[in-house]
């Protein structure tokens, strides 16, 4: 009776010990795949930002421009800002088209990529 009790905590031992080392390997590649794509999404969103405000400061001049041509305060920026509702009137229907689907579809591949 004793050795089929060794026996079966010997086994419970190497589940255990089974358990412990899957855990630490899912953790690790989770960790893996986690560092590769964190940087690449920040790098990308820094490019956004940074065209975010050229196409800012942009919009600006390009209103202030419109302004004196037309010799009105505000006519170039209530052009600018129709320009910029038709832009995100487009991008609301295509949105899945143009920007959801190519980032998730970019974020699988670099999970994919990994193992």
């Amino acid at each position: 009776m004793s050795t089929s009790k060794s026996l079966i905590e010997l086994l419970f031992e190497k589940i255990e010990e089974y358990s412990k080392t899957n855990y630490e390997l899912i953790k690790f590649k989770l960790l893996k795949t986690t560092s590769i794509i964190v940087p690449s999404l920040i790098s990308r969103l820094i490019v956004v930002l940074v065209f975010f405000f050229f196409m800012l400061i942009l919009s600006i001049g390009i209103a202030f421009y419109l302004n004196e041509l037309f010799n009105n305060l505000y006519t170039g920026f209530l052009i600018v800002a129709a320009f910029y509702l038709v832009i995100g009137i487009i991008f609301y229907f295509f949105l899945h088209n143009w920007i959801k689907k190519p980032i998730g579809d970019s974020i699988v591949k670099q999970i994919l990529k990994q193992q």
